[in-house]
């Protein structure tokens, strides 16, 4: 028996990776991860896998052979994601060395590698295509991405044997991000402050934004895992491909959608941002300090290399998403 390997699969990607390989028939997936912060293990309930490593482990037994000619493809997802972390020396080897290390094995057995690289690779740039002149993290993290990413360029410029693609997730929302903490998405919190106090709180404007007018690219979940999905289906594409929605929409409109997905829950009529703001239900907050200077204001990615490669199918709004993500959270929070 071959097998599919998820890393970083109870996590929140991950094990919405997993999922939608179980919705179309796909059960001999080995799950990697850390369980130390043991809640993520409730991402994985409704998800059938043949095993679970330890993300130790697995990388111990990977490197003694003990799965040579066994996996048909890595889908690495695992990783150190707070963009809060200040420890470079972790950040290293828990993102770019372990990632390396993987990359070697694919390629020495042939084996398809489709990784979760980052838009923190962008850094301060306003330009946000896969070319390096646009290219500047703002935080160790990026860097560890950015790092794995120019390495991933060396070997795909020596043409690879076998599947090399990175994905550069831009703000993915959606299920299964629970066990995130302060790293959850925006409309995750959105949702619980409201849920909590009855209304949103948003950060005053700043880079030359209005209140809550920053702007990102905020990409579906669904929309990740489809097109990991189609990769895995293409093992003769290769490259590094921003996943975004291809939009840059603002926080307040990510607060209107989750808060009117809340009234729409008990039956309540959608409001607009005037109306939030004049009944008191969305508030700004001041910027915080520790964020000025590592802060993407502005994000939208290109997405002309992932449309060139051959995926058509389009992205969720924030307007679409959140709300199906809302009624999400109803039924399993």
């Amino acid at each position: 028996m071959s097998y599919i390997v998820v890393t970083g699969a109870a996590g929140f990607i991950g094990s919405n990776i997993v999922k939608a390989l179980n919705d179309r028939g796909v059960k001999n997936i080995i799950a990697v991860d850390n369980l130390t912060k043991a809640d993520k293990f409730k991402n994985l309930i409704d998800c059938d896998i043949v095993d679970y490593l330890d993300k130790h482990d697995f990388i111990e037994r990977i490197q003694a052979g003990h799965f040579d000619g066994e996996i048909d493809a890595i889908l690495h997802e695992g990783a150190c994601s707070d963009t809060m972390e200040t420890d470079g020396r972790y950040m290293m080897e828990n993102n770019y060395r372990y990632s390396l290390i993987l990359l070697d094995w694919c390629q020495d057995q042939d084996v398809q590698f489709l990784y979760a690289s980052s838009a923190a690779t962008y850094g301060g740039s306003n330009v946000f295509k896969e070319e390096r002149q646009y290219e500047g993290p703002l935080n160790v993290y990026g860097y560890s991405k950015f790092l794995f990413d120019q390495i991933v360029r060396q070997r795909l410029a020596q043409d690879p044997s076998s599947q090399i693609v990175g994905f550069r997730y831009f703000n993915v929302y959606g299920p299964r991000e629970t066990h995130k903490g302060r790293m959850a998405s925006v409309a995750f919190h959105n949702y619980n402050q409201f849920k909590a106090e009855g209304k949103v709180k948003l950060f005053e404007g700043s880079h030359g934004y209005e209140n809550g007018g920053q702007q990102r690219d905020f990409v579906f979940v669904g929309d990740v895992a489809k097109v990991n999905l189609f990769f895995l289906d293409h093992p003769e594409k290769s490259g590094i491909f921003n996943l975004g929605s291809g939009r840059a929409q603002s926080f307040n409109d990510v607060a209107v959608a989750a808060v009117n997905g809340c009234r729409k829950a008990k039956g309540d009529a959608p409001l607009t941002l005037a109306e939030l703001r004049a009944q008191g239900l969305l508030e700004y907050i001041a910027f915080p300090e520790a964020l000025k200077g590592k802060y993407q204001a502005f994000t939208q990615g290109d997405l002309t290399r992932l449309r060139e490669a051959g995926y058509e199918a389009p992205m969720a709004t924030v307007e679409e998403g959140v709300s199906q993500y809302i009624e999400w959270l109803h039924k399993h929070v």
